[in-house]
């Protein structure tokens, strides 16, 4: 069976990858969660290195940048107040970069991420990257989309893990992380393959 129109064709969204230079970033949960533990995930070294070009690359161009992070509380993998839960010193926020607090995937719920935005200025184009691909990352591009904003996420700057489906069959991480990309590119925005391909548009 043939691939299917996607629903950003039928309704005639642009598709094409947006200027770096013209976007805002927004660094998700680029937590030391995902590195080691219970959550750790396959290829989060790979994708915090390419999170950490595209956040020199955003701070070059001087381009607005915002960081989230997700607060699970005390004593879990995700508490902001310990190491487990800051973010990783390669991404690091430097002095008045923003940082979002969540409690939900999608970093627009309940946040001042939409506030801060308009705040900085930064126009409707959204570069998005981080952790998880099928988690955070893909709801809060729908999250984007349903405001009007136009995200894009940076594919090699995103990371999963495997997880065991409803059937108990074991989902792999590679196959959730196309997933969650191509649910992003059925509708709610675009996808880059690298960091290069926004610094190139």
């Amino acid at each position: 069976m043939p691939a299917s129109t996607t629903l950003r064709d039928v309704v005639g969204l642009d598709n094409r990858l947006p200027a770096l230079a013209d976007s805002a970033l927004i660094m998700i949960d680029f937590q030391n969660t995902y590195r080691t533990g219970v959550m750790a995930l396959e290829n989060a070294e790979a994708a915090l290195a390419a999170g950490a070009r595209l956040l020199a690359a955003a701070r070059a161009a001087g381009i607005p940048v915002v960081h989230v992070v997700n607060d699970g509380g005390e004593g879990t993998p995700y508490d902001i107040r310990a190491r487990i839960g800051a973010i990783s010193d390669e991404v690091a926020p430097l002095e008045g970069e923003p940082v979002v607090v969540k409690h939900f995937p999608n970093a627009f719920h309940d946040t001042g991420l939409e506030a801060t935005l308009r705040t900085l200025n930064t126009g409707t184009s959204l570069v998005l990257a981080g952790f998880m691909t099928h988690m955070c990352v893909t709801f809060t591009a729908q999250g984007a989309f349903n405001l009007g904003y136009r995200p894009t996420v940076v594919a090699e700057a995103t990371a999963t893990r495997s997880l065991t489906s409803p059937d108990g069959t074991i989902v792999p991480a590679a196959t959730l992380q196309g997933a969650s990309l191509t649910t992003i590119t059925d509708l709610f925005g675009t996808v880059a393959a690298t960091v290069g391909d926004l610094t190139r548009a």
